[in-house]
């Protein structure tokens, strides 16, 4: 508690002297002087904060649904609540089904078992079937499965799909066991990824290990019959995102900044992402010492870890009106791996082949213009998949683009020349794991890319000129919106960090 105590100290002096700023004429906010109002200390005691949260209980982790990750989202609006007219601040509450409890026993023997968030509480008791390559064809499922549990892998496609279709078939309970892939976080926290979807009902679901998982496959294929008896418990809980937007700027110009606030199961998450939550909200208060041109909205996700469910939430309740204000949007997550690089979203596609709505391409070349010509840092390109917060936005139409730092890939010979650091190792090995805290971030590497990130506040909140046409936009938004209502595009976008 002593570490809290004295990291809100320092946070109330800070919000003391931007509010005594507040009352002088500011000045038009400017890259160069954002960025140095950037300091390592204040994103170091941000951290203690955040790694203290986690600490304090048994699960040292910042989970949604559990207390701490209500402490780190009440913190952050209580902090932005203290520059008083500068910001309009709020909660919007998220309802979803979170895990609470499950039991499993095949044949009678007791097995670990997670209930999956999203899924109906329950109980299920009959015949276990395999469903093969993977499930996520109608055609992988027997027409009735009436009274039976169905056993199948995780990967491909997002669980909702096999578990709808077992369910459309009458199964009673579905088991999804866990692959070794890195990409893929525990079953603990892990979730169905969407609230409905229109291939059939949801029905109770566990998730169990892989060597659970192929040991009950080896046994099905030898001809052994196995009995299930699964009991899920889910509850419905209320989660929040945190939105904060300048009440100064052009309400209908507005720049999203955002980051996800919570964390796996596993460990505190303090470079994923508490970087990226740290990064904005050091911004968010040193940016009350200048005016804007154009609003900046900031947006903290919750529910990321699970599915990216935060942000969907989000997108999914704006209207076209709201969509046609937001011009981009940016996203950070992992700005501080050990091991790091510093990679922008490919947004003209030039690397990875995949492009973003219009504007897209532009971000991406803003970030490499700042790194280039003004911080002078290598950089390289990551793919532009929607694998973070920002692939709702796209495929509403938004153009969007971010930084990071590197999560469970594995750095280059080229990359080493590049950025130092060790070749043939992951850039974060703390990647979803217990380590992932404030003794293993990079803190010059996240002190760097909050400067970049500071810098494309400055320019955006100051200028679209960098930009292709709002008509051009707005048409591409337009377009975008006729997909999703034609019932394709929106969530539609392959996402294999969340399947």
């Amino acid at each position: 508690m002593k570490f809290i105590l004295g990291v809100l100290s320092t946070l109330v002096v800070a919000i003391l002297h931007s509010t005594i700023i507040l009352a002088a004429d500011l000045p038009l906010v400017e890259s160069g002087k954002l960025r140095r109002n950037i300091l390592r200390s204040e994103l170091i005691a941000k951290a203690i904060a955040l790694e203290s949260f986690a600490y304090d209980t048994p699960q040292q982790n910042r989970q949604i649904r559990t207390p701490r990750h209500n402490t780190t989202v009440n913190w952050l609006k209580n902090t932005l609540e203290q520059y008083g007219s500068y910001y309009k601040t709020y909660f919007q509450p998220y309802p979803m089904l979170l895990h609470v409890a499950a039991n499993l026993t095949v044949n009678e023997k007791s097995l670990e078992v997670y209930a999956l968030g999203m899924s109906p509480s329950g109980k299920a008791k009959g015949p276990l079937v395999h469903i093969p390559n993977l499930g996520c064809a109608k055609s992988d499922f027997p027409t009735d499965l009436t009274g039976k549990i169905v056993l199948i892998s995780r990967g491909t496609c997002q669980s909702a799909i096999k578990v709808a279709f077992a369910g459309s078939a009458n199964a009673m309970g579905a088991i999804i066991y866990n692959v070794n892939n890195p990409l893929y976080s525990s079953m603990n926290g892990y979730s169905l990824q969407k609230t409905s979807t229109p291939e059939g009902p949801y029905v109770p679901t566990g998730g169990i290990t892989k060597a659970d998982g192929l040991d009950l496959v080896a046994q099905l294929d030898a001809g052994v019959s196995i009995i299930a008896d699964l009991s899920t418990e889910t509850v419905n809980k209320t989660t929040y995102n945190v939105i904060a937007q300048t009440t100064g700027g052009d309400q209908d110009n507005v720049l999203l900044l955002g980051a996800h606030t919570d964390s796996i199961a596993a460990g505190p998450g303090i470079n994923d992402n508490g970087s990226g939550t740290n990064s904005l909200l050091e911004i968010a208060m040193q940016l009350p010492k200048y005016s804007v041109k154009n609003a900046v909205r900031f947006g903290w996700w919750t529910a990321e870890e699970p599915g990216l469910l935060g942000s969907t939430f989000y997108v999914a309740n704006l209207n076209q009106s709201e969509i046609n204000k937001i011009r981009l949007v940016l996203n950070f997550d992992m700005l501080a791996s050990p091991n790091y690089i510093y990679s922008i979203y490919d947004g003209d596609g030039s690397a990875f082949n995949e492009t973003g709505p219009p504007g897209s391409a532009e971000a991406e070349a803003a970030f490499q213009n700042y790194f280039t010509n003004i911080a002078h840092f290598n950089y390289t390109e990551i793919e532009f998949d929607g694998r973070s917060d920002y692939g709702p936005f796209l495929d509403v139409g938004i153009p969007c683009g971010g930084i990071d730092t590197g999560a469970e890939g594995i750095k280059t010979v080229e990359e080493q020349a590049m950025f130092g650091g060790k070749a043939g190792v992951a850039y974060d090995i703390n990647y979803h794991g217990k380590g992932d805290n404030l003794s293993n971030l990079h803190l010059g590497a996240w002190t760097e890319m909050t400067k970049a990130l500071a810098h494309m506040t400055a320019l955006y909140a100051r200028s679209w000129e960098s930009l292709p046409p709002r008509n051009v936009s707005l048409e591409a938004k337009r377009m975008a919106m006729e997909k999703r209502s034609s019932g394709g595009g929106f969530g539609e976008r392959e996402n294999l960090r969340h399947v």
